[in-house]
């Protein structure tokens, strides 16, 4: 008898543990994944069931969950949409989520683990359930300002404060309105998110952070010059010949400067005047002596070949490895087979700007439950120290340079200094060119750094420059910050 209550037992037992195993699965270690599987019919439901958290700017709400008279309750609605598309991104029927609406969707739906005691409330005292407020750092007016200056141009336009990180406008062209993806029709929903991917301008692709890089063209050179001083071997008065052309080693590939000429009219240039001017021989040459790994470490100490995320996930920027020597020598001037982001060429810029501390980027201001707790607020985080003081220093008064007497003299601002560099990057024989400026203002307290990509050549073809279509972007940028 004793036997087999024993085996009785143990029987019991092992029932119970697999029980207690088989619970602890499904509700601590695969609960997330369940909530996220499409099949999920319940989960479904309960996301539209819930009255999802607003995402606010300076606020005021750009993305709400209005009530509905159907079985889902609560719609998404989003106001100026087109706006602020590639950043509140859109909330779909059981078609995934972008945006500040998939990076933190926990939040705004309530169902983080932080959310967990206020859910239990809700059912207990007979609540509806509501998900967690978003603010975000955007600075409504800067963003009008960018989106304005952008016009009809393909490309993007991002702010960020380079003393915080805070990023204070991020404009993406074109853009696409995410109400149409928030009704509640599948059928609706899938043929307009089809038509947006077979849309060949990519209005789906958040240009400030993701999608298709372009090459950084003479921008990348403000990341060559931080190499070049931070090693030790060269200095902002180093002189390099000065040709009209030169024919890269192990190639019959000829390279000429903008225009085609000697840049600045002397047989040698010093680095400081290479990239006030945008000389891209010189740059070719120091390339060449620096290497290509010692390039690489410093643009991966700017955050190249890394995603950032914002919280939205970037496209990690691209310094390749394995560059023989005339391909260090195109990507010196941010060609061969190098690739940026917006947000990457500011990050260069904000490090500069702020001393050699590169602060992280950040999107988000805090989050806040209905009852006004603060479940996360905003702090300043350091991503790296770029580059040091001396040498930030120094590549910040050849940028002044460049837009006051060099190749960015389009972002001038009356009584501003500004600190800038423009880019104008090859695509491949006959393609447009991509357009770029990066910069900072005013030089002697940067309250905002700025990063302009413009595809497709302005459709000037190859005929536009960064100085000529980027940097006016900028300048409209750094005057809604600096000026109100």
């Amino acid at each position: 008898m004793n036997k087999e209550l024993k085996r009785i037992s143990i029987v019991v037992l092992a029932m119970f543990l697999a029980l207690f195993v088989s619970t602890t699965l499904i509700q601590v270690i695969t609960a997330d994944s369940l909530r996220a599987d499409g099949r999920n019919s319940r989960t479904l439901y309960a996301s539209y069931s819930a009255e999802r958290g607003p995402i606010l700017v300076d606020g005021q709400p750009i993305a709400v969950s209005v009530p509905t008279d159907d079985e889902y309750k609560f719609q998404r609605t989003y106001t100026n949409p087109l706006l602020y598309a590639p950043v509140t991104g859109y909330f779909t029927l059981n078609q995934g989520n972008t945006g500040i609406e998939g990076a933190l969707n926990d939040y705004l739906s309530g169902t983080s683990n932080s959310q967990f005691l206020d859910s239990i409330n809700a059912i207990l005292t007979g609540q509806n359930p509501k998900g967690a407020s978003v603010e975000l750092t955007i600075d409504p007016a800067v963003q009008q300002a960018a989106w304005d200056a952008l016009g009809d141009l393909q490309g993007a336009v991002i702010a960020i404060n380079p003393k915080t990180g805070e990023i204070l406008a991020m404009v993406s062209k074109p853009t696409f309105d995410p109400n149409t993806l928030a009704v509640h029709d599948t059928d609706a929903v899938i043929a307009q998110y089809e038509a947006l991917l077979d849309d060949p301008a990519g209005p789906l692709f958040n240009r400030t952070l993701a999608g298709a890089l372009n090459p950084p063209g003479s921008t990348f050179k403000l990341v060559v010059a931080s190499a070049a001083l931070e090693s030790g071997q060269f200095q902002p008065a180093s002189e390099f010949p000065n040709p009209a052309q030169l024919t890269l080693p192990q190639s019959d590939n000829v390279i000429t400067n903008s225009g085609g000429d000697v840049c600045g009219g002397t047989a040698t240039v010093s680095i400081a005047t290479a990239l006030s001017l945008s000389c891209n021989i010189p740059f070719a040459e120091l390339g060449q002596a620096l290497g290509p790994q010692v390039i690489r470490e410093q643009a991966q100490k700017f955050g190249f070949n890394e995603s950032i995320d914002v919280p939205l996930e970037s496209t990690a920027s691209v310094y390749p490895r394995a560059l023989d020597e005339p391909q260090t020598m195109l990507s010196a001037f941010g060609q061969s087979s190098v690739r940026a982001s917006p947000l990457q060429m500011a990050m260069v810029s904000m490090a500069i700007a702020n001393g050699g501390s590169l602060m992280k980027p950040n999107l988000v201001e805090n989050i806040m439950t209905s009852d006004l707790r603060v479940l996360q607020q905003f702090e300043a985080e350091q991503y790296s120290q770029a580059i040091s003081p001396e040498t930030a220093a120094a590549i910040a008064q050849m940028m002044v340079q460049s837009v006051a007497n060099g190749a960015a003299s389009n972002a001038r601002i009356d009584g501003v200094d500004v600190a800038g560099k423009t880019g104008t990057a090859e695509n491949g024989e006959g393609d447009p060119y991509t357009l770029w400026f990066t910069g900072f203002a005013p030089a002697n307290d940067p309250q905002v750094a700025v990063a302009v990509v413009i595809e497709n050549g302005g459709g000037l073809g190859q005929s536009g420059s960064g100085n000529e279509i980027a940097a006016p972007i900028a300048k409209r940028v750094l005057e809604a910050v600096l000026f109100g």
